[in-house]
């Protein structure tokens, strides 16, 4: 269960990790690749080492899963999912769409989350039982119910791993539009009401935890490809759409031969 304290705390993460941030944006630091051919900067690194310091100072027993540095305790009740910078291209590019994503756990389920944009200073909060806000302001999705009228969003095709990608073109083709690009801030739009859709393959742990709440929060959907609630054990494979009519739709097309 998801008390007031947890979401306050979870703002002063937020709050840690943007001032960690925001002295990198659109100016000199050091990048590297990852193994995986992913970039990682100095500000990815600062961001969540502030919000791992306060962490263990304050829920020492809790487990922590960060991108960056690693898991401690992550066989623990109470999980936080950590991922400082989602969208670290779009960082790099000095685009202001990435986020910081703050998740906590229970049971492996995702009951609080975040979404922190600390550039234009745009958050939202979404928890269990509780109606999403951004910037202490209540938000909802809007209602979409056809593939036909839907605006589609999703990071880029070089994403979507095997036929994950001939999937999501089955859909795409239906869409009223399609928009490439935004990472986690496409989740955020989709929670305000400004998205239908977003689908995306291939989402570690920490890219999807914090979605969920958030979405939910506002009255849409996620699920995997399979139609199934997301969980620690999922497989990477989201749609989440505004409006729940919207999920069905779209999956029979997903997983279609």
């Amino acid at each position: 269960m998801i008390h007031d304290d947890d979401i306050a705390l979870a703002r002063r993460l937020a709050d840690a990790a943007g001032q960690a941030i925001r002295p990198y944006y659109r100016a000199a630091f050091a990048m590297e690749t990852k193994a995986d051919a992913s970039p990682v900067t100095q500000a990815d690194r600062a961001a969540e080492a502030a919000i791992r310091a306060i962490l263990e100072a304050e829920r020492p027993h809790d487990g922590i899963i960060g991108e960056e540095y690693g898991s401690v305790r992550e066989g623990a009740e109470r999980v936080w999912v950590l991922d400082p910078i989602d969208g670290t291209r779009s960082f790099i590019a000095g685009r202001p769409i990435f986020g910081t994503l703050i998740a906590l756990l229970e049971g492996g389920q995702p009951m609080l989350g975040v979404i922190d944009q600390p550039i234009t200073r745009e958050r939202w909060i979404g928890a269990h039982g509780r109606v999403t806000t951004l910037n202490e302001g209540p938000v909802r999705t809007r209602a979409c119910r056809s593939l036909a009228d839907a605006h589609l969003a999703t990071t880029g095709p070089g994403y979507f791993p095997g036929d994950a990608k001939a999937a999501f073109d089955r859909v795409a083709t239906l869409a009223r539009d399609v928009l490439w690009g935004g990472d986690c801030y496409n989740y955020a739009l989709l929670a305000a009401g400004h998205l239908d859709l977003v689908i995306e393959a291939g989402l570690q742990l920490y890219d999807l935890a914090a979605l969920v709440p958030v979405v939910e929060g506002a009255g849409g959907l996620m699920r995997d490809w399979k139609g199934n609630a997301l969980t620690a054990d999922s497989d990477g494979k989201v749609i989440a759409a505004g409006d729940a009519a919207l999920v069905n739709e779209a999956l029979l097309h997903l997983s279609s031969s």
